[in-house]
């Protein structure tokens, strides 16, 4: 019996398959879900300008699209798989195979980004299963980003130099000047990529460990792990910060911070929220600015998780702790997520103060802190995500000025996360 092999029986349906046998040697596949993509082949190009790796890397590129998909999309879809599989005919490499697989008509119910990209990695799967290598790695892409050089070398490179390690997020930048878009949107993606840089910093700044990027285009997993955590899910949008959210409990996922992907600033409006509505919104005019959380939220969870060893050790009590100490944005929100009672299931299942923040930490995770930080607009206010990042920034000693130039500060950010 293969590794997968319950995992696949379970919770996958073999809806496209690479007929041909994996290489015994095979150790990266790399995942690009393609759908009304204008030129995939960007992403293929820049994987096969890649240094190669010392094991055999296979490539996957899924053209998809709705069944109730308008008949201009269907025929762009069509015309855009015969283009892959041009490309892939006309470049053969002694390392990096390429396979173009399609799906048609999803059902218009599951049909996006989650079902396409769980679609492929379910195959990734079932060929790593084949040879029985469940450290297999499956490295997620889109066809609209391209990589560094070295990004199949740096990927083969972390996981050997990790043998632990479930996952990694690879670190990733958006292009901040070109021609291909206007410089409105290369100032917008610079803003967009500052609020999820300053919003990660500020979520680490709490104490919390395990805060990471969740950017669909920049992480990789290994088979075996996929497989234990239920796959991926078939969510229109968001599918990757789902996903990586149950590897990132675990404790075992780590940063590839020396290579790079490029993910693309393209204003699209095929999901309803991410970079490509976002790019959206300023190309339309709908925004002008971008807002982000107010660094206060983020100091009230600071003082706030340094409190809780006390609730392990019985220093504090919830009830009086709360009525005394948080303030009412906390206080409000806690209650509503019951947390009297969440507390005291925690302490009556953990027989030690690690094992107790351990399932701390998986109940107040990053889906809780996102779900805080909503709720506290009320009470604080979104500020402009310059004046918010230069406020983290000169906090960290990064900064000494009033600095909100988006670019400077983005750069300050950038050199950050890489020395991380």
């Amino acid at each position: 019996m293969g590794f997968a092999d319950h995992y696949l029986a379970k919770h996958s349906d073999t809806l496209v398959s690479v007929n041909t046998k994996p290489d015994n040697d095979l150790q990266i596949i790399v995942i690009i879900p393609s759908f009304d993509e204008p030129t995939p082949e960007v992403s293929l190009e820049s994987v096969l300008r890649c240094t190669p790796p010392d094991c055999k890397t296979e490539v996957l590129i899924l053209t998809n699209w709705p069944e109730d998909a308008p008949d201009k999309t269907k025929l762009r879809g069509a015309r855009s798989f015969a283009s892959v599989k041009k490309w892939i005919d006309l470049h053969k490499s002694p390392v990096v195979t390429f396979h173009p697989l399609l799906y048609p008509d999803m059902p218009a119910k599951y049909a996006g980004v989650g079902l396409a990209r769980k679609t492929l990695m379910d195959e990734a799967v079932r060929r790593f299963n084949r040879i029985d290598n469940p450290s297999g790695i499956i490295v997620s892409l889109d066809a609209d980003a391209s990589c560094r050089d070295n990004y199949l070398k740096e990927v083969e490179v972390h996981f050997r130099e990790h043998p632990s390690s479930d996952g990694c997020v690879i670190y990733f930048e958006h292009p901040l000047c070109g021609n291909e878009f206007p410089p409105a949107i290369y100032r917008a993606v610079c803003l967009y990529e500052l609020h999820l840089r300053y919003y990660i910093q500020s979520i680490r700044s709490t104490g919390y460990k395990n805060a990471y990027h969740t950017v669909g285009s920049a992480f990789a997993v290994r088979a075996s792990a996929y497989c234990r955590q239920g796959g991926m899910n078939k969510r229109k949008a968001g599918e990757d910060f789902y996903f990586l959210q149950k590897f990132f409990e675990l404790g075992s996922f780590t940063e590839l911070n020396t290579t790079c992907v490029y993910p693309s600033p393209r204003p699209s409006d095929r999901v309803p929220f991410g970079t490509g509505p976002v790019m959206k919104k300023f190309e339309t005019g709908i925004m002008e600015n971008l807002l982000t959380y107010n660094p206060e939220l983020f100091n009230i969870l600071k003082v706030f998780f340094n409190e809780i060893p006390g609730f392990f050790s019985g220093e504090n009590t919830a009830p009086s702790y709360l009525l005394q100490n948080t303030p009412p944005c906390l206080t409000e929100f806690l209650e509503k997520e019951n947390f009297y009672g969440k507390l005291q299931e925690i302490r009556a299942n953990s027989a030690s103060s690690g094992t107790f923040l351990k399932r701390f930490y998986r109940w107040f995770n990053m889906f809780r802190i996102l779900k805080f930080l909503n709720s506290g607009k009320k009470y604080h206010e979104d500020i402009p995500v310059t004046r918010a990042a230069s406020i983290l920034l000169r906090k960290a000693g990064k900064l000494n000025t009033n600095e909100e130039d988006p670019y400077r500060l983005l750069e300050l950010f950038r050199k950050w996360e890489r020395n991380q």
